[in-house]
């Protein structure tokens, strides 16, 4: 199982590092929870699109969006690097060498649409499955890498150090040092131990710990909870973006998940109102309805309080009923089914947990603050999205971060010495079976806690309940994790739990309301 290169997570970010580092020659292995990762990524779900270039368009204009949409705390290397590096990506990788079919008004001419807080037209899409559209060709493209091996069905445990892992008692005083992961194979119950030259974390957000998000499943904290396990350095994690406009729906889905209403459909002319027509957003911000999320959601948050409302809704009917059809084909599909037509009613929309601003700290290389660890896209925090991420920027800085995190990878092997790997304990295997009705009430538990005490508006008195609810259940978590036969759900239960603290003490630590971190007290 050794391999050159260990990328945990399929998303965009963790397919333009396998690519690159692949095309540089490396082994690359990448390691997906999920059966089918073209489906099961934060990537596939993205509907909106990605960032690439408009009229009147500069480096400069889109850091300045990027900057200012961020509550201005961005770190200014990482906003140019994605300003300047991304537009050329997008057009070399995506466009040119997966041939991802972008929208387009003429068969030369790209469809180029407005998203808010952005000051030109510049986000290219494919109608509004952008993200499923980029995952497809992406992992077909790397399953013809003859160097690239995706094992699928497999969750990775920890990541393996030197100071925890390893049988040399003189490791202890090496530097903090990654050499690999544990990893369940969740068809037989194995734990295989892969040792890795360099390891990249690519695993996505932690939508999954609040009651609503628009995240898949598998968007639990994983990468954020075996970071912070091994004592790396984690960043801005209060930052928790809350889309505006998740469809409402009053049975839900059973496991949290709310269907996405894209950010450009406000970017198209959609209107928030209030259930009887009032508009609102003009008493929060000039730019009304395309104002930044943070600001947005709030106000959706304030008006439904206000108003006892238990939605707003975003109003598209005075668009062409044909061009609402062939523009957003899937979001009409979905609400359709919903026995919503938005191109003759306005579509009931909630705010929901959507995107983690912070993560693992890395630098402009994708490099932590652990040796041979890695981290890209939304696990890590690059500096780019400060306070509150701009629309659009997301599938652009994994792609971004992505691709210089696998050459610069490749270039490291290539010029150091062979990677040291120890000796390191085997796996101690344990039998007792997990009831699913404790899982499912502690994933409960998670979630209300999060969604009520850390979520849209948070005061010191929540988030010390919060702190007392979460530490007495880890306790009972890990106990179970300690006797437990491995399975994917208890694995993920652990670090949901893990996670939810992160961002927890992260959020109690910093008193200051800034973009989506809003404290009332």
């Amino acid at each position: 199982m050794k391999t050159d290169l260990l990328i945990i997570g399929s998303g965009i970010a963790g397919c333009a590092a396998a690519l690159a580092a692949a095309d540089a020659g490396l082994h690359v292995t990448i390691v997906t929870r999920a059966a089918t990762p073209e489906k099961s990524t934060s990537t596939s779900w993205a509907q909106g699109g990605i960032i690439y270039q408009g009229e009147g368009d500069s480096p400069d204009l889109l850091s300045e969006d990027v900057f200012r949409a961020g509550g201005e705390i961005g770190w200014m290397p990482a906003i140019q690097q994605l300003a300047n590096l991304g537009p050329r990506y997008v057009e070399d990788i995506l466009i040119n060498r997966l041939q991802v079919p972008f929208d387009r008004t003429t068969a030369s001419e790209l469809d180029i649409t407005e998203e808010g807080a952005h000051s030109v037209r510049r986000i290219i899409h494919v109608e509004d499955l952008t993200g499923r559209a980029i995952e497809e060709q992406f992992i077909a493209h790397l399953k013809k890498m003859p160097n690239v091996r995706i094992i699928t069905d497999a969750t990775v445990l920890d990541l393996l150090t030197l100071s925890h892992h390893s049988l040399n008692p003189a490791d202890l005083y090496a530097p903090p040092t990654c050499i690999g992961a544990n990893i369940l194979m969740q068809e037989s119950g194995r734990v295989e131990a892969v040792p890795a030259g360099e390891t990249i974390l690519a695993t996505g957000g932690v939508g999954q710990l609040f009651l609503h998000t628009t995240n898949p499943r598998g968007a639990r904290g994983d990468g954020i909870a075996m970071a912070y396990r091994a004592g790396v350095r984690l960043l801005n994690m209060e930052y928790i973006q809350f889309h505006p406009t998740a469809l409402y729906t009053p049975h839900g889905d059973g496991d949290g998940s709310a269907f996405l209403i894209s950010e450009s459909m406000r970017g198209e002319g959609g209107v928030l109102k209030l259930r009887d027509g009032t508009e609102f957003m003009e008493k929060y911000d000039p730019r009304g309805s395309l104002a930044p999320r943070d600001v947005v959601a709030r106000a959706i948050h304030t008006e439904m309080l206000e108003n006892k409302e238990p939605h707003v809704v975003l109003d598209l009917t005075h668009k062409d009923a044909d061009w609402i059809r062939q523009r957003f084909p899937n979001i009409h599909a979905e609400c359709l089914r919903e026995g919503i037509d938005l191109t003759r009613q306005p579509i009931p929309v909630v705010p929901a947990a959507h995107y983690c601003c912070g993560g693992v700290a890395v630098d402009l290389l994708g490099r932590t603050s652990m040796a041979r660890l890695r981290a890209v896209g939304e696990v890590s925090c690059t500096g780019v999205h400060g306070a509150n991420r701009l629309a659009s920027t997301s599938l652009l800085e994994g792609l971004v971060w992505g691709m210089e995190a696998g050459k610069s990878a490749a270039e490291n092997l290539k010029q150091t010495a062979p990677a040291y790997f120890p000796e390191i304990a085997p796996w101690r295997y344990e039998d007792e079976t997990v009831d699913p009705a404790l899982v499912l009430q502690d994933w409960n538990t998670i979630k209300y806690t999060m969604w009520n005490y850390v979520g849209l508006v948070r005061t010191t008195k929540r988030m010390k309940r919060a702190r007392a609810i979460l530490r007495e259940l880890q306790t009972e978590i890990e106990y179970f994790y300690e006797r437990a036969r491995l399975t994917d759900e208890i694995i993920g239960l652990r670090n949901g739990c893990q996670a939810a603290l992160a961002v927890l003490f992260a959020a109690m630590e910093n008193r200051t309301s800034h973009g989506a971190h809003y404290r009332s007290d």
